[in-house]
């Protein structure tokens, strides 16, 4: 089969989280199994001077019309090589996607995003009809949402399109991508979609529960919280249309791209390390608190990590309400991430008043990343929700102990029992967080059960193979449904 990936991001080539790491993988697993690949994604202006640097990239379509209410919008497709079997295409309208950031400047989201991806999904599906129509075109987030709404709308009747499956994946449900309704104008999409209700909520236009609705099967990053969006509680008002999709709608859980994180050779890290031997783990400590100045921290002393978005949704709330108590502990926590303003002050003022238990860098960067993972003893992840994680996939698989909340594909993923790999909690409270917090520190201190707990997580495989499989049956089973559908309607229309 041939499939193509429209998505906002693609790691190395452009990435925020969690979504660009998963698409800088997934689609080269997915080439693994014998299919062809192909992936789109906007030319951003980091990436355009990125490319600069290495030469100028071929030019494979000069011109896409991308039409608007008073006026039309060009672009143009380049030819972004090939990697590990995978196409890679970059669709290019400086008009859209020369400015700063992939969204916005930091901390803030342009104004007319929905129209910079829809038109975005508009020139994917002209550009795919030109260099190649799909058998399956794999939507992922609500800046791809579009397309799945542009195939059920203005393209419904396209006869080269008609026959194309769409799976739509979410990443994160909480985002939704709402806009004013005055924006479908400049995308050509009828108001009926919001006057309706099919696209609707509240006062804004919905695109996320277009896809929702009108794809073929729609998957999210993990059993759990597949299930976790069918209730209210998580839901953000789709809960019923998720559970209306019935078997349509499944949880496949992330894989993580074990060649990139790999202790034993990953180039980020002062020493290297296995399961069978741990030795150079105690170096890449003792890195790690040198990048943070806290190289006092004695051994038995845990070092606790977290690489994350500084965000609500990433349970910062519960660290600080909890932090008074967590400074009483034996323990120093190290935070590397950026994120809403706010909770980048917080952190700072809080930093400034535990110096010995609180280190916060808002300077991300890849190989303080590895080093994290490598460095730190436990990893915490106090998520209010959670749909995958990668994060503590990459710990488990360096030897650093998760410490999480039971959420999404954190449950999925770290268990607690005696012969378990991490420590979790369930409620979302501070209290809870501490007891999880003072469990691991218990055992941190018996360091032949902490091995033992070290080298479980380890054991495990969490490569893109298995999910790989998962997606190529749900990908069948896609084009299954959509010939299925088309047939009935055919048949109906001669009636």
């Amino acid at each position: 089969m041939h499939i193509v990936f429209v998505a906002p991001e693609c790691a190395p080539r452009v990435k925020t989280g969690g979504l660009g790491e998963v698409l800088g993988a997934l689609p080269a697993a997915i080439a693994g199994l014998g299919h062809r690949v192909t992936v789109y994604v906007p030319l951003y202006r980091s990436l355009r001077l990125d490319m600069e640097e290495q030469g100028a990239a071929p030019v494979v379509l000069e011109s896409l019309t991308l039409p608007g209410p008073g006026s039309n919008r060009f672009a143009r497709v380049l030819d972004g090589g090939t990697d590990r079997d995978v196409q890679f295409y970059l669709v290019d309208c400086p008009e859209l996607f020369d400015r700063e950031g992939v969204y916005g400047p930091p901390g803030e989201n342009y104004l007319d995003n929905a129209v910079r991806f829809g038109l975005y999904c508009r020139a994917v599906l002209e550009a795919v009809k030109q260099l190649g129509v799909p058998d399956v075109l794999h939507l992922h987030d609500w800046q791809a949402a579009f397309a799945a709404i542009y195939l059920a709308t203005s393209y419904a009747a396209d006869p080269m399109l008609g026959r194309v499956a769409t799976v739509y994946t979410i990443h994160n449900g909480g985002y939704q991508g709402l806009f004013p309704p005055e924006q479908l104008t400049d995308l050509l999409l009828p108001l009926s979609l919001f006057s309706s209700g099919v696209l609707r909520a509240d006062k804004q236009v919905n695109p996320f529960a277009g896809a929702v609705r009108s794809s073929d099967l729609v998957t999210t990053v993990s059993p759990g919280y597949a299930e976790e969006l069918k209730t209210p509680e998580f839901g953000e008002g789709l809960e019923e249309v998720y559970c209306q999709r019935g078997r349509d709608f499944v949880g496949i859980l992330n894989g993580i791209d074990e060649e990139e994180w790999d202790p034993a050779t990953d180039p980020h890290l002062a020493a290297h390390y296995s399961i069978e031997d741990l030795t150079g783990k105690r170096e890449c400590r003792a890195d790690l608190l040198r990048a943070f100045g806290a190289d006092e921290v004695a051994d038995s002393t845990a070092v606790i990590g977290m690489v994350s978005r500084l965000a609500g949704q990433k349970g910062f709330d519960l660290i600080a309400e909890a932090m008074p108590k967590l400074a009483e502990m034996n323990l120093v926590l190290l935070i590397v991430g950026r994120g809403e303003p706010a909770v980048e002050a917080q952190f700072r003022d809080l930093a400034d008043k535990y110096p010995d238990r609180l280190r916060v860098s808002p300077d991300f960067s890849e190989e303080l990343a590895h080093k994290m993972q490598a460095g730190a003893d436990m990893t915490l992840m106090p998520s209010r929700y959670e749909p995958s994680g990668l994060t503590q996939m990459y710990s488990l698989r360096y030897g650093t102990v998760p410490v999480v909340r039971a959420t999404g594909g954190l449950r999925d993923t770290v268990q607690e029992w005696e012969e378990g790999n991490g420590f979790v909690f369930e409620e979302y409270t501070s209290g809870a967080l501490l007891a999880a917090v003072g469990r691991a520190l218990k055992e941190f201190a018996d360091r032949e059960r902490w091995r033992a707990r070290v080298q479980r997580g380890m054991a495990v495989r969490r490569g893109w193979d298995g999910p790989a499989r998962e997606y190529d049956a749900e990908y069948r089973r896609a084009v299954e449904a959509h010939a299925a559908r088309t047939n009935v309607a055919k048949l109906t229309e001669k009636v």
